[in-house]
């Protein structure tokens, strides 16, 4: 939902370019060092979208047929569009509650190779923050146990950092640190970093020689695309820190919806910028729920038949935060 500041306007319009696909585009190639560093991986790949990093990163790690532990309700399972099948031509088995799930449940839906009647376990994915789980940051212990199961049985560990920066800044830890036991990690510069396109997917520069390759597959050649890394190098060297506005200004609208009649926020959940708030069955549903908000002037999505999701970034000051915190309860009690 955010635009482009006239500072990542004037970055984008200098930006020095070149022939990305043949790695000759320079700002790209510092866009990928600096991600790389950022992430504490050898090498990293900028992408169009998340959603293929994602898929890229299934495609490294597995053949055909695999299977895939991921959390319920990852982006992965239920934003892709099927791909996880129809491209990667693997099967996911959800696990956990909420998006977050312990070693013990990867232990639970562990199917080993040796077993031909079972689709292998070859790949164990962590969405932090989880979207669907309302934004929810990952225990770092959780991680890192989950992490050393999967090298004791020859699996993989891909870390869906769409919003890492989000879980970095609320845990006060630095980003690298919340995926150090990952083999692979991505990260995206459209959502609260505020730039206009582009994610990176990250890891050794065997594994990312290996998605270089599945990138070209799947159309991700872009050319001259230092244009879209100057904006996304832009975000990662202004917009981290100021992340903690963004939570600080959840928070405020969660306890002001809370405390609301026929609105129900779960103040717990709301650890970073993104909250979810459910409609008694007084208040009208959540698709309408979201057409009567948009008239009054706050933008919101259904994500389920009276709950709604909610978010702040960088574009959304503390003054609109109290606009809004006013605005929703009247609009949805005439």
């Amino acid at each position: 939902m955010t635009k482009p500041s006239p500072a990542m306007r004037k970055a984008m319009a200098e930006a020095e370019v070149g022939d990305d696909v043949f790695g000759e585009d320079p700002t790209v190639n510092r866009l990928q060092e600096r991600a790389a560093a950022f992430l504490g991986k050898e090498a990293a790949l900028f992408v169009p979208s998340g959603s293929m990093a994602n898929q890229i990163a299934l495609k490294v790690h597995c053949e055909p047929g695999d299977d895939v532990i991921v959390g319920e309700n990852a982006h992965n399972y239920l934003y892709e569009s099927g791909a996880s099948g129809a491209i990667a031509g693997v099967q996911l088995t959800t696990v956990g509650h909420g998006g977050l799930f312990t070693v013990r449940d990867v232990e639970a839906a562990y199917k080993p190779s040796s077993n031909h009647s079972l689709s292998p376990t070859r790949l164990v994915c962590v969405e932090n923050t989880h979207n669907r789980g309302g934004g929810a940051v990952w225990p770092l212990r959780d991680v890192a146990e989950i992490a050393a199961f999967a090298r004791g049985h020859n699996l993989a560990l891909h870390v869906d950092g769409a919003r890492l920066c989000n879980a970095a800044v609320a845990q006060g830890l630095p980003a690298a640190t919340l995926v150090a036991g990952a083999d692979t990690v991505s990260m995206c510069f459209s959502k609260g970093l505020g730039a206009p396109v582009g994610s990176v997917v990250a890891g050794s520069r065997a594994l990312m020689d290996r998605a270089h390759r599945f990138r070209k597959m799947l159309g991700g050649g872009m050319r001259q695309a230092g244009i879209l890394a100057a904006a996304a190098l832009h975000s990662l060297e202004h917009n981290v820190e100021r992340l903690a506005e963004d939570h600080a200004h959840a928070r405020l609208l969660a306890g002001r919806l809370a405390a609301a009649r026929g609105l129900s926020v779960d103040l717990e959940r709301v650890q970073t910028n993104i909250l979810i708030v459910d409609l008694a069955t007084s208040l009208p549903p959540a698709e309408m729920a979201v057409k009567v908000l948009r008239e009054a002037g706050v933008l919101c999505l259904a994500v389920g038949p009276r709950r709604l999701r909610m978010l702040t970034h960088l574009d959304v000051d503390r003054a609109a935060v109290e606009r809004a915190a006013k605005i929703i309860p009247e609009a949805l009690h005439p």
